[in-house]
């Protein structure tokens, strides 16, 4: 039985319309793709934009969009302060389809991913918390087996420590690491 093609959109009155968006990106180099429940295009592997529809508009979203002139000033950041690199382009109707203005961001989209242009993710500092640093300081041990942990592991238990209250549960949760990362235990490896 063949698996059923699911569609992303939000309710089913932009069908007509995200039929006419793929009728324009079909005329590039782009390969549909289906990813998060909708479509999605690609080229050499790499999303460069999707489509979609919601509640009330139908959108093209650029996957590395802040790299686009946006000379026409029609881009929104659909959360701004959170999403870095995407953004999208809203359309109300089929009147606000400008066909030859869409193929031009779509071509500069895909000349901006062949060119290798991305936002670079960035290393969030940690710090450790006090009484966990004075563990570490006094046992060479336990900061020699600390250190043998990826930063991610490292940062889970500084975390865990940190964000406890109360003394009580500082000392608590101190026990309960110390023995984890003697044994080269990450904190979260029992879900992994």
């Amino acid at each position: 039985m063949e698996k059923e093609k699911y569609i992303w959109n939000k309710n089913s009155q932009w069908s007509d319309e995200l039929e006419i968006l793929k009728s324009i990106i079909n005329t590039t180099e782009l390969a549909e793709t289906t990813k998060w429940g909708g479509p999605a295009y690609t080229i050499n592997g790499k999303n460069v934009l999707g489509i979609g529809g919601f509640k009330n508009f139908f959108t093209i979203w650029f996957f590395k969009g802040v790299f686009l002139k946006d000379e026409a000033g029609i881009l929104v950041n659909a959360q701004e302060g959170t999403t870095k690199s995407l953004r999208q382009w809203r359309f109300a109707s089929v009147a606000d389809i400008d066909r030859k203005l869409v193929l031009e961001y779509i071509k500069e989209a895909i000349a901006n991913e062949k060119a290798g242009l991305a936002i670079k993710p960035e290393k969030k500092a940690f710090s450790i918390p006090e009484a966990l640093q004075k563990e570490l300081d006094a046992s060479s041990k336990l900061s020699a087996a600390f250190a043998k942990f990826t930063p991610y592991k490292q940062k889970e238990f500084t975390e865990f420590v940190g964000s406890a209250k109360r003394q009580e549960t500082i000392i608590a949760r101190l026990e309960k690491v110390k023995p984890l990362i003697l044994e080269g235990i990450g904190l979260n490896d029992k879900y992994r």
